[in-house]
């Protein structure tokens, strides 16, 4: 018997969390053919991989990327690819590129992911051929898809398409009943086409680009309560997702959306919601998140988190960070951030500052952002004096300036030139530890293909499989490698319904070979790579080549030790996937 591929002497996971054992498997036609405990005759096989000491797993899965403009120019997507990735969903944040138009995807993409606007709109106006959601996956399955792709269908998209920018950001404006009947047909027609479900988006600092409806906030949270009831039960009928976030500003948000997960006299709705976060300017907030899952699911919701299993580190050419976004002082610097003689003239009015350090100061209530200048420390600046420091210690070295007054100044003097670090949140590793373990949590949340300059998540998984290879090592596991594989494969395509993130006789050859060897310090690693496709704007990566052995999507080899094969983003080995409308799969 012959194979495309042959993969041996491997420690093979099948993405289900059953034990590890070590095995010789078999590729043909883009399947799994065998795995064998024998070796397997290698006559006429074209290529065979010694797997000997090293992981053989699923492809991992991205549940939370903001690819939707990038795969159209790019389909290899090989930021993802190179780190074990081979399934990413698109359509995030009740943002997707089936129905808005360039300029109005331009808006909404452009400030919200700081993707540049003009890249946004400049894809959208060479590439929008299609007008319905089966018309967008054709063009996608046209593209050499790299990995496989799986989409929401954004609240805000079908929201605009039919009310228009303008009215469906108005708060004194209200859907039409002949709108809200296009707009549950539009969700009805994704569905069909094949989409996971629906993204929607409460989160009131996420902001509008563009002059037309610029700063305000996006078009799903201007939504009324009966349209997110009719769209919603949609979502239940059929048993698919609705991926959401909670404006953070009113927990009642978050409750509702939670415990509109509850199947009680009726079908559960599956709820993703973001995001599970161990916050460092509300670290009590940590314990919330499991013990609002165990209640929602104990009644018989279906209900997840979303959370990034890797410490929340950002970075910010000046003040060009979205938490900033989160209160007035900021949000009005970043609405003139197309306008930089205006912007820094506001930044060094006095009656601004005074504005920005009232707000500084306030350290109570629900927030993102510790709002801690002592805890962002300058790695890059003209003033080279400074680098290394925080702005709290210039502050301290100025001769007690505010540390608000420290950042405004440099940032007045030098603009973006002044780049900064800080992490926001999951910096205890024993929370860490509690949130990556628990069902009621998924690990995704990456935003990969988003805030270019801001921060690189796209290797999260190769970190937490060594952050569990390590606690074993340790004799302190928490949980167990298998576990691991299956939390980052099989059980995030199971609740998704889709044919990925499993590697047995049968299954899809999405395959991953890991050098647990190399699953180290190299996956903390600050880098940047240029992209050819906007620009060559220089962008925050992740390179631990040395980790990542070899990727295979649909039984083709793609990607490793550094380096993308000739087929990736060349030739199609990935495919769009579409949610089964299985009621056993994906079930509490």
């Amino acid at each position: 018997m012959s194979y495309d591929v042959i993969v041996k002497n491997g420690r093979w996971f099948d993405g289900t969390g059953a034990r590890s054992e070590t095995r010789h498997l078999g590729i043909r036609d883009g399947r799994v053919a065998v795995v064998s405990v024998d070796a397997l005759d290698e006559t006429d096989c074209p290529e065979v991989v010694d797997a000997a000491g090293k992981w053989v797993i699923p492809g991992m899965v991205d549940i939370h990327t903001h690819y939707d403009v990038e795969v159209l120019l790019d389909p290899g997507l090989e930021e993802s690819v190179r780190h074990g990735v081979t399934t990413i969903f698109l359509g995030s944040c009740s943002l997707s590129a089936v129905h808005a138009g360039p300029s109005d995807a331009g808006d909404l993409f452009g400030r919200v992911e700081a993707i540049p606007r003009r890249f946004v709109v400049d894809t959208l106006t060479e590439f929008q051929t299609w007008t319905s959601a089966h018309g967008y996956v054709e063009a996608l399955e046209a593209l050499p898809l790299g990995p496989n792709v799986a989409s929401f269908i954004g609240h805000s998209d079908i929201r605009v398409a039919q009310m228009g920018l303008d009215r469906a950001t108005r708060k004194d404006v209200k859907p039409t009943p002949a709108e809200l009947d296009a707009m549950a047909a539009k969700l009805e027609e994704a569905l069909d086409a094949g989409f996971i479900g629906m993204s929607s988006q409460e989160l009131l600092f996420d902001k509008l680009d563009g002059e037309v409806c610029r700063s305000r906030t996006l078009p799903s949270t201007y939504s009324t309560r009966r349209e997110r009831r009719r769209l919603s039960a949609i979502l239940r009928r059929r048993g698919r997702a609705l991926q959401a976030g909670p404006d953070v500003g009113r927990p009642q948000s978050m409750v509702a959306l939670a415990l509109s997960s509850m199947g009680l006299f009726r079908r559960p709705l599956k709820v993703s919601l973001l995001s599970a976060a161990d916050v460092k300017a509300i670290p009590a907030v940590a314990h919330v998140f499991p013990a609002m899952a165990r209640a929602v699911n104990g009644i018989r919701g279906n209900f997840r988190w979303q959370h990034l299993p890797v410490p929340f580190e950002v970075y910010s050419d000046g003040i060009d960070l979205p938490v900033f976004e989160e209160f007035g002082s900021g949000a009005a610097a970043l609405h003139l951030s197309n306008q930089i003689e205006e912007r820094r003239a506001l930044l060094a009015d006095e009656s601004y500052r005074r504005r920005f350090r009232k707000d500084y100061d306030k350290k109570y209530g629900p927030r993102v952002w510790h709002r801690d200048f002592f805890d962002a420390e300058i790695v890059e600046c003209p003033d080279e004096s400074a680098i290394g420091k925080t702005f709290g210690q210039v502050g301290v070295e100025r001769g007690g300036v505010h540390p608000v007054d420290a950042f405004l100044d440099l940032v007045v003097e030098y603009g973006t030139k002044v780049r900064w670090r800080t992490t926001i949140s999951n910096h205890r590793p024993e929370v860490l530890n509690k949130f990556a373990s628990d069902p009621g949590v998924q690990l995704g949340f990456s935003d990969a293909g988003a805030h270019l300059r801001n921060m690189a998540f796209y290797n999260f998984g190769l970190r937490l499989l060594r952050r569990v290879r390590d606690a074993e090592r340790s004799g302190n596991p928490f949980m167990s490698v298998e576990q691991a594989v299956h939390r980052l494969t099989g059980e995030l395509a199971d609740w998704y319904d889709l044919d990925a993130g499993h590697l047995r006789e049968g299954d899809r050859a999405d395959l991953v070979v890991i050098d647990p060897a190399h699953l180290d310090e190299s996956l903390d690693a600050y880098a940047e790579s240029l992209v050819a496709e906007y620009d060559n704007l220089s962008r925050m990566v992740n390179r631990n080549d040395e980790a990542v052995t070899a990727v295979f999507v649909g039984g083709e080899f793609v990607f490793g030790e550094g380096q993308p094969a000739p087929a990736l983003g060349t030739r199609r080995t990935g495919r769009f996937l579409r949610a089964s409308s299985s009621t056993a799969a994906g079930s509490c």
